[in-house]
């Protein structure tokens, strides 16, 4: 595995980057706006991140925006259009947005009319609903209730890859929200002062952001060994990967995103800190495509 990125891959990192930090909100009052909104959803549409998997790209370049895009809490859908057009990419295509299900829900399904389900080789599709409510302030879900269409058949390793790509592309929302959650606490530790010095120039505090910090670290290294996974491994070997840096990445974010809630201290647990967005926002991406520690196999501790 070469864990070095391509140029163009750099570029898409960038892009998605960019993109997120002039677009995404940078306070919780920005989640409300929506001609930000209108700008970033029009910002996306045009740069063709939603159909990744039908232009050739792969699970690492699907894994680097949804990484950069939960980093700036972007609120326009990509998880799952991304995730509907791998499934739709061996399909008969129509005009309609597409989104897929997860529990009877349509997930990230904001201005999206259709959502696609798996069930064993057999994808259907169906309308989507009305809004379902849910703690993720970035993200809107639909109801998922039929009536159901069978549009097609996939094969078991087309199955078990997509499956991959799911695991993994949330892992690296989780991921993402993780580095958003540090960068707000660090720089929240520069500038916040007691008794005469920041706060981040305490023993307890900085501790606490060194131990997040390698938690992202082994966070990064699971999710791209996943990433690759997705397109170069077996398919059962590249469902085994994504399942284990599901596992570590969940843990890892939660613990991430409550220690900055921690290091704001009182502000921290307040509606106007953008904290509790990023921790919700992990909440949800641990319960999109869960997976039990029995699932991973041996050699996990």
């Amino acid at each position: 595995m070469d864990v070095r990125l391509t140029n163009e891959q750099r570029q898409l990192r960038d892009a998605a980057a960019k993109l997120a930090d002039e677009l995404g909100p940078g306070s919780v009052l920005d989640l409300a706006d929506p001609r930000r909104r209108t700008r970033l959803e029009e910002a996306v549409s045009g740069t063709g991140f939603r159909e990744l998997r039908s232009d050739g790209a792969s699970g690492v370049e699907v894994a680097l925006v949804a990484e950069e895009f939960a980093r700036g809490l972007v609120d326009v859908p990509f998880l799952g259009p991304v995730l509907a057009d791998d499934l739709r990419d061996r399909l008969d295509g129509d005009t309609a947005r597409w989104t897929v299900a997860h529990t009877g829900v349509a997930i990230d399904a904001s201005g999206c009319d259709r959502v696609l389900k798996l069930e064993g080789s057999g994808v259907f599709a169906g309308p989507v609903g009305d809004e379902v409510a849910g703690a993720d302030l970035t993200r809107a879900a639909g109801a998922a209730a039929g009536p159901w269409e069978h549009c097609g058949d996939i094969s078991a390793e087309h199955r078990d890859r997509w499956l991959a790509l799911a695991f993994t592309a949330t892992c690296a929302d989780l991921v993402g929200a993780a580095r958003g959650a540090q960068r707000l606490a660090v720089e929240y530790a520069k500038v916040r002062a007691q008794y005469g010095q920041a706060i981040g120039s305490y023993q307890s505090i900085g501790h606490l952001l060194a131990e997040s910090e390698a938690l992202i670290e082994g966070s990064i290294s699971v999710l791209w060994h996943a990433a690759w996974a997705v397109d170069e491994l077996e398919p059962a070997e590249a469902l085994r990967a994504a399942r284990i840096a599901k596992i570590y990445a969940a843990r890892a974010a939660r613990t991430v995103c409550e220690t900055a809630i921690q290091v704001h201290g009182g502000i921290g647990n307040t509606w106007e800190c953008l904290a509790h967005v990023y921790l919700r926002r992990a909440l949800v991406s641990t319960e999109l495509f869960p997976v039990r520690l029995e699932e991973a196999g041996l050699g996990l501790s």
